[in-house]
């Protein structure tokens, strides 16, 4: 299966609309007149701005996909290869287009990035991928012998992160390089009918079950892993492994792993020891 970023190879606007050209042109944040948009809360606003940057403008990307059929063994525990291709791909043309628009305005990064999906009633074989995160613009944030906060593909970084971890994580000396992601689509295989029989009224473990969520659970991460060595991170924080049953069927789910990829900003760097606070409520 290819798990490779071949969608986000370039930032030149492809798949833009003329509408969303227009609508971040007459942003111009920091020019007299202009403003940001952005989907902070106003606490996260103001630890993002004490991090050291400056946000831009709420940047979004979608795709609308037809997600393919593939045929499953309905005795076998597999991988369904088409349609994990199908939901990866479509989420990175979600993110390319977000970070085209991000970009578009002299972005440095993107901060708490959300991945949804939404089905349509115009087909339910259709699904509609949506990547949205506040553009910012580093404003006094050191970025460290690198000089720049750009991540190590010329491109603006990408966080799940929260406004308040995104500033705990560059107080501490990190600095997020993407928004790294695996996904692996399976068919658990059906019981046979003298097994299922068998079972009745035990409790007992089905391995043949157990054994096919935890493979597939292992693909998609060991996926988002390699996204994460391949962009020469320390690390991967914030990780989320979702489970989506999505329109399938009861025996095919998709599990979707995906975390922010960090880098520290120096070698000597030192991250203080955190500070003991009791709450006074009851």
């Amino acid at each position: 299966m290819t798990t490779g970023r071949t969608g986000r190879e370039t930032d030149d606007g492809r798949g833009l609309s003329e509408d969303a050209m227009r609508r971040l042109a007459q942003l111009q944040p920091g020019t007299d007149g202009g403003l940001f948009t952005s989907d902070l809360t106003v606490n996260e606003f103001l630890l993002v701005r004490e991090a050291g940057f400056r946000p831009l403008g709420l940047v979004l990307g979608c795709s609308v996909y037809h997600v393919g059929l593939q045929l499953g063994r309905w005795s076998k525990n597999q991988e369904l290869t088409k349609l994990s291709q199908a939901m990866y791909d479509a989420r990175e043309l979600a993110m390319s287009r977000m970070e085209a628009e991000a970009s578009a305005l002299g972005a440095d990064g993107i901060v708490g990035v959300r991945l949804d999906i939404e089905f349509k009633e115009f087909g339910s074989d259709l699904a509609e991928f949506i990547a949205v995160g506040t553009a910012v613009k580093a404003d006094g944030a050191d970025p460290g012998p690198a000089g720049t906060w750009l991540n190590n593909k010329d491109r603006p970084f990408t966080s799940n992160l929260s406004g308040q971890d995104f500033w705990t994580l560059v107080r501490a000396g990190y600095a997020p390089l993407d928004l790294v992601m695996g996904s692996c689509v399976y068919h658990v295989a059906h019981q046979r009918l003298v097994q299922a029989l068998g079972n009745t009224g035990r409790n007992v473990e089905i391995e043949p079950f157990t054994q096919a969520l935890y493979d597939a659970r292992e693909l998609a991460m060991s996926r988002m892993q390699a996204e994460g060595k391949a962009l020469g991170a320390e690390g991967i924080v914030a990780v989320q492994l979702r489970q989506h049953a999505h329109g399938w069927g009861s025996h095919t789910t998709e599990f979707f792993a995906v975390g922010t990829a960090v880098r520290p900003l120096r070698e000597d760097h030192v991250i203080d020891r955190p500070t003991l606070v009791l709450g006074l409520d009851d």
